[in-house]
């Protein structure tokens, strides 16, 4: 086992009996040859704990293919899991209604699942489900001619954390910031910041913002030299140094939110040593380039695209799909497998072109191009909507965001809603120190946590995988957590293929959820003068394992796990 992941959990072990003592009969002749069977066999936790730890329908799901009835197949799967090493794991296989096999864990394997949390630590919940796939995550890649704003904000987020899992899941990702920093908005940026350096008025499809004033200011206490520039060496000059100082302005407001990127990738640098020329050739070899009235076409149509795309104008300048198409092929030629757009909700139009792109390069559209769009997000205080920036002029800025809420609550809160739903941000709601705000519940419970153990420490209670005693921790609260503990392999590897890391932050909710029952009807510390006993170590190693899991809950979202609130 790689050292730096997870063993396999029980769950998924048991889903692997599954998915053999299933093979087996099909070998045997006991399942019809027209019986697909799944690579992964789906387990759900019952809500009534009577009906033991897991449940499966598959049974019911093969039954037509198999000829058979749903409970013939339940009571074959049942007698071969019996016969299966599976059954080490099990005290009960049942079989209720017309073919659902509800499964009870044994006290050693339940043991087993704590033991390996505290043992794992920080890799419990790693896996390898994407070992081997190298994954391009492109996100944010704002135009550096302004703050960052809210529209960015939940993708410095969002972006972040699925990063985050990816790589959880065993995926070597690269998160990259793409700059716009060729086109006409940069002459309007340096425009804009030499018109106030002149103090003239600013353009009217310029910069207004009061960040373009400070730009303006700290670029002349170095530079006072260029306002003796004429009107076109002027703009570049301003241009220039003005981008650069606001695309460290980005980086550094990324950095303070705790999103950081491998690569900050130049559009220009597309143009660079006639890497679009290589671009074209590339295209052109698999046969969708064509020319048409002077100018260079992609037949993206080919696949799927509403309408062909211009790369060379017949003025002989680049289209703006001319830099998308060089940058997918830089992305693939550096070696990635998959490339990510996460991309803002007015780029809907965006899907079709980018994978006709990739299919016009001879590659898997499906496979090799994945597209997010994400939705709009606003932000309510004392009951109405905050629309304008004190430094952007416009719609507020990450910066301020984080003045109001602060770094964990802003990012938790961001990441918990999938990307393709609009959401809103309740400021007094985030800054409460109550269960009714999400990250505040889940943070709580881990610091609760810490102090119980802190407590465990000082009444010199031992606990450790060594102290788990499974066959005392048999109060239904506590096989609730345990199950629930179990889970987190499961939930990580989920939410990294389908790309939903906001599955992470909604199982710590519940997670906190259920640690705070066990606490409320499992006494942890022995009371008054009453000595320690196994049942307190195997509680308080419960409870260790616990925090554990919240602590890399809340890692892969980019929150800090306070030991202490």
């Amino acid at each position: 086992m790689n050292p730096n992941t997870s063993g396999p959990s029980v769950q998924e072990a048991i889903s692997s009996g599954i998915t053999r003592v299933l093979t087996l009969a099909k070998a045997a002749g006991q399942l019809s040859q027209e019986v697909v069977i799944p690579e992964s066999i789906t387990l759900d936790r019952p809500k009534n704990r009577e009906h033991g730890d897991f449940a499966t329908s598959i049974a019911l799901a093969l039954a037509k293919s198999a000829g058979m009835s749903p409970r013939a197949i339940a009571e074959l799967l049942k007698a071969g899991l019996e016969k299966d090493e599976v059954s080490s794991l099990l005290d009960a296989i049942d079989i209720a209604g017309p073919g659902f096999i509800n499964l009870t864990v044994g006290k050693a394997s339940q043991g087993a699942v704590v033991a390996e949390i505290l043992k794992s630590a920080s890799a419990y919940g790693v896996g390898n489900s994407l070992s081997g796939v190298s994954i391009n995550l492109e996100f944010i890649s704002a135009n550096p001619t302004g703050p960052l704003h809210l529209g960015h904000t939940r993708w410095a987020a969002v972006g972040d954390a699925l990063g985050r899992v990816l790589t959880a899941a065993g995926a070597r990702v690269s998160r990259e910031f793409y700059i716009n920093d060729r086109g006409v908005q940069m002459d309007k940026f340096g425009a804009s910041i030499r018109a106030s350096a002149l103090g003239q008025p600013i353009p009217e499809d310029g910069y207004h913002g009061a960040y373009i004033q400070d730009l303006a200011k700290e670029i002349l206490a170095t530079n006072p030299e260029l306002l003796k520039m004429d009107e076109q060496e002027g703009i570049e000059a301003f241009r220039d140094i003005g981008y650069a100082l606001q695309l460290k302005q980005q980086q550094s407001v990324l950095d303070a939110f705790g999103t950081h990127f491998d690569v900050w990738f130049s559009e220009k640098s597309l143009y660079d040593n006639d890497f679009f020329k290589h671009t074209q050739e590339q295209l052109v070899a698999h046969g969708h380039v064509f020319i048409q009235d002077g100018a260079t076409w992609l037949r993206t149509t080919d696949f799927g695209d509403d309408k062909d795309r211009v790369m060379i104008k017949s003025d002989g300048s680049h289209a703006y799909f001319a830099s998308d198409s060089a940058y997918y092929i830089s992305k693939r030629e550096r070696g990635f497998d998959i490339c990510f757009y996460m991309l803002g909700a007015d780029h809907h139009g965006y899907v079709g072109r980018l994978k006709a792109l990739a299919a016009c390069a001879g590659d898997n559209p499906n496979y090799n191009v994945e597209v997010l769009i994400g939705q709009l997000v606003k932000i309510m205080e004392n009951g109405e909507e905050v629309k304008l920036s004190k430094r952007a002029g416009t719609i507020i800025t990450l910066e301020e965001l984080v003045e109001k809420v602060g770094v964990d609550a802003a990012r938790y809160t961001l990441i918990r809603y999938p990307v393709d739903t609009p959401m809103v941000m309740d400021v007094d709601l985030l800054r409460s120190r109550t269960n009714e705000n999400p990250v505040y519940y889940v943070q709580y419970a881990h610091a609760r946590i810490c102090a119980v153990l802190r407590n465990a420490a000082d009444l010199n209670i031992p606990y450790g995988p060594d102290q788990i005693y499974p066959e005392l921790l048999v109060h239904e609260r506590e096989r609730e957590l345990i199950g629930a503990l179990g889970e987190f392999p499961r939930i990580v590897a989920g939410a990294a293929e389908l790309r939903e890391p906001h599955r992470i932050a909604r199982y710590a909710e519940e997670l906190a959820g259920l640690y705070h029952g066990f606490y409320a009807d499992c006494r942890v510390l022995p009371m008054g003068d009453e000595a320690p006993t196994q049942l307190h170590s195997a509680r308080a190693s419960l409870c260790k394992s616990t925090a554990q899991v919240i602590a890399n809950s809340l890692a892969l979202l980019g929150v800090s796990a306070p030991e202490k609130m």
